[in-house]
C-alpha cells in the first residue's frame, strides 16, 4: 500500500478524485438547498393565494360556515380572541399556526354575520397584506403532512378583524429533494470512479516518457556508458525539457569523465619521465658514486615538484575551489612577479581586485614564463581599467605569436604546440590551462590574440573589487 501511494500516478489520481469529490459534494449541497428554497417559495405562493381567496370571501360578507374552502389547502380562520371560526373539511389536526383547535365555535356571538340582529354596514371588508409565513403540519383524512402556512388579516362586514391561515403541502418539495439526493448518492461514487480511472490513464500516458527516461538512466548507471542518451519525447512540455536537460547533463558528465581520464593518462605520462630519470641517476650513483650527476638530479626533482604542485592545483580547481575574496592590489602584484625577469617591462595603473593572492601569483608567473619563453627580446605587461568594473592585465611578447587555429587549443591541459622542443624547456603544458581555470574561478576570462609587435598578447580580465 505504501509503495502504491508512493507513486506520482497514485497521488495524482487520489488528489484529483478528492478535489472532484469535494466539488461535487459542495455543488450537490448548493443544488439541494436551491431546490428546497425554490419549492418552498412555490409553496408560499400557493399558500398566499389560498389565504387571499378565503380572506376575499370574508370581506365580501360570506358567512364563515358557508366559506368555500379549498380541499387541497388546509384553512383556519381565527378571531382576535384565538377562537376558531372556520376550518377546512376533514382537517383533523394542525400545528404551526398558533391555534391548534380544528373545531369551529358555534356560539351566536362568534359569527355576527349569522345573527339576524347583527348590524350590517353594507360595506365590503378590507383584506390586508400577507403578514407571516411559517412551517407546520396538518392531518387530513388521517394523513399528516408538512405544510407552509401563510397568514393574512381581513376585516369582515361586522368590522371585526380575523386571521386567515392557509397552507400548501411540502410533500412535493420533500419528494423532489429526496429524489435528487438519492440520485446524487448513487451517481457520486460512479462519477468518482470514472474520474479516478480517467486520471489514472491520463497520468500513466503523461508519465510514460518519464518512465522511459528512468529506465534509460538505470541502464546507463548499470553499464557506465555515458555515451548513451535518454529518449526525448516529441512534445514541448516539461518532460521534453527534462529529457533535453538530462542529455545535456550526460554530455557534460561524459566530457568531464573523458577529460579526467586524459588528465590521469597525461599526468602519468608526464610523471614517468622525471621519475625514470631520477631513478636512473640514483641507480648509477649507487653503483658508481663518482658518476653521480647531482645537478641533473636536483633539476629532475624540482621539475617533479613543480609538476606535482600543478597537478594538485588543477585537482583543487576541478573540485570547485574558488578565490578567498581578499582584496589584491593588481599593479603591485604584477610588479612583484615581474621583478628580476630580464626583458620584461611593466606599465601598470593602480587597480584592486578580489581573489586568492597565491592563485593570482600563479597566473601571472605562468603568463610571464610563457611570454619570456617565446619572446625574441622583450615582454610588455600592461595593467589598466576597462570601464568601472573590469581590470585588464595584458602580457605581450615579440615572438612568433599563436596561430588562429590553436588559440583555444593552447589552454587545454598537457598541450604543447612545439612538440619538438625539449620538455625541460617547454614544461608539461599545464601553465596556460591553470591560468585560464584560475581566471574562471575568479569570475574572469583569459584569451589570446595578436600583439602589436607581432607576437602573442594574453589578456586577463578580472572584476574590480
Amino acid at each position: 500500500m505504501r509503495r502504491l501511494f508512493g507513486s506520482v500516478r497514485a497521488r495524482a489520481t487520489l488528489a484529483a478524485t478528492a478535489v472532484v469529490a469535494v466539488a461535487l459534494v459542495a455543488a450537490g449541497a448548493v443544488v439541494l438547498l436551491s431546490l428546497r428554497s425554490n419549492l418552498a417559495g412555490q409553496a408560499d405562493t400557493a399558500a398566499d393565494s389560498a389565504a387571499r381567496n378565503v380572506a376575499a370571501q370574508i370581506a365580501q360578507g360570506v358567512p364563515y360556515r358557508e366559506l368555500d374552502l379549498d380541499e387541497d389547502h388546509p384553512v383556519q380562520v381565527v378571531d382576535p380572541d384565538g377562537r376558531v371560526l372556520a376550518v377546512s373539511e376533514d382537517l383533523e389536526a394542525i400545528s404551526g399556526t398558533g391555534a391548534p383547535d380544528v373545531t369551529p365555535v358555534s356560539s351566536p356571538d362568534a359569527t355576527p354575520d349569522d345573527d339576524e340582529d347583527a348590524p350590517d354596514s353594507g360595506e365590503v371588508g378590507e383584506v390586508n397584506e400577507i403578514t407571516w409565513h411559517g412551517q407546520g403540519r396538518a392531518t387530513i383524512d388521517g394523513e399528516s403532512v408538512a405544510y407552509r402556512f401563510a397568514q393574512v388579516q381581513v376585516t369582515d362586514r361586522g368590522d371585526r378583524t380575523v386571521r386567515v391561515y392557509a397552507g400548501a403541502s411540502l410533500q412535493a418539495q420533500q419528494d423532489a429533494v429526496h429524489t435528487a439526493a438519492t440520485v446524487m448518492l448513487v451517481g457520486l461514487p460512479v462519477l468518482l470512479a470514472v474520474v479516478a480511472r480517467v486520471t489514472w490513464a491520463v497520468t500513466r500516458r503523461a508519465l510514460r516518457p518519464v518512465e522511459a527516461i528512468r529506465r534509460e538512466m538505470a541502464a546507463i548507471t548499470a553499464s557506465e556508458d555515458l555515451a548513451r542518451r535518454v529518449p526525448v519525447p516529441d512534445t514541448h512540455d516539461e518532460v521534453a525539457r527534462l529529457a533535453r536537460t538530462t542529455n545535456e547533463t550526460l554530455a557534460a558528465l561524459e566530457t568531464s569523465v573523458e577529460r579526467q581520464r586524459r588528465f590521469v593518462a597525461d599526468a602519468s605520462h608526464e610523471l614517468r619521465s622525471p621519475i625514470a630519470s631520477l631513478r636512473t641517476q640514483l641507480e648509477v650513483a649507487a653503483a658508481h658514486p663518482e658518476l653521480l650527476d647531482l645537478e641533473g638530479a636536483v633539476e629532475d626533482t624540482v621539475r617533479l615538484q613543480h609538476l606535482a604542485a600543478d597537478l594538485l592545483l588543477l585537482a583543487r580547481l576541478d573540485a570547485g575551489e574558488r578565490g578567498t575574496g581578499a582584496p589584491v592590489e593588481l599593479a603591485a602584484l604584477v610588479r612583484e612577479r615581474a621583478a628580476g625577469r630580464a626583458g620584461v617591462t611593466v606599465r601598470a595603473d593602480a587597480v584592486e581586485v578580489m581573489g586568492a593572492r597565491g592563485q593570482l601569483e600563479r597566473v601571472l608567473d605562468n603568463l610571464l614564463d610563457n611570454a619570456r619563453r617565446h619572446a625574441r627580446s622583450a615582454v610588455v605587461v600592461t595593467v589598466r581599467r576597462d570601464g568601472g568594473r573590469t581590470a585588464v592585465v595584458e602580457v605581450a611578447d615579440d615572438g612568433d605569436g599563436v596561430p588562429a587555429g590553436d588559440r583555444e587549443r593552447i589552454f587545454e591541459r598537457f598541450v604543447r604546440l612545439d612538440e619538438a622542443r625539449a620538455r625541460d624547456d617547454g614544461g608539461a603544458g599545464l601553465g596556460l590551462a591553470i591560468a585560464r581555470d584560475v581566471a574562471a574561478r575568479h569570475g574572469g576570462t583569459l584569451t589570446v590574440r595578436d600583439a602589436p609587435t607581432g607576437g602573442a598578447l594574453f589578456e586577463l580580465r578580472l572584476p574590480i573589487a
